[in-house]
């Protein structure tokens, strides 16, 4: 999964008219470390939408501006607007983060 590395390259991902997903995480997270072991395999399942990762603390404005609580966090974005948010307590399991990415549709 691509990271995000600036606020300009943010813009450009969620301005498409595509769902794109961004998981907000941190280096040190251990649920983080544990959604980065079956993530592959959803994203591979949602061929339909563009997935990237964004560090939650280097970009702490971003976060908090689209109420980023608890990480991991998967936010999806339409058009430049956030249109999907799966906080980090439901974002514990696969089942959890296939369902929350099959309920937003295309």
């Amino acid at each position: 999964m691509e990271r995000i590395e600036s606020l300009e390259q943010y813009n450009q991902q969620i301005g498409g008219d595509g769902l794109t997903v961004i998981k907000f995480d941190t280096n040190w997270c251990p649920d983080c470390k544990n959604l980065d072991r079956f993530i592959g395999g959803i994203i591979e399942n949602n061929q339909d939408k563009q997935f990237f990762a964004m560090d939650a603390e280097k970009f702490q404005e971003i976060a908090e501006s689209n109420e980023v609580r608890g990480i991991p966090s998967l936010l999806v974005f339409k058009n430049g607007e956030k249109i999907a948010h799966l906080h980090s307590k439901f974002a514990k399991t696969p089942t959890q983060v296939s369902e929350y990415l099959e309920s937003i549709g295309k």
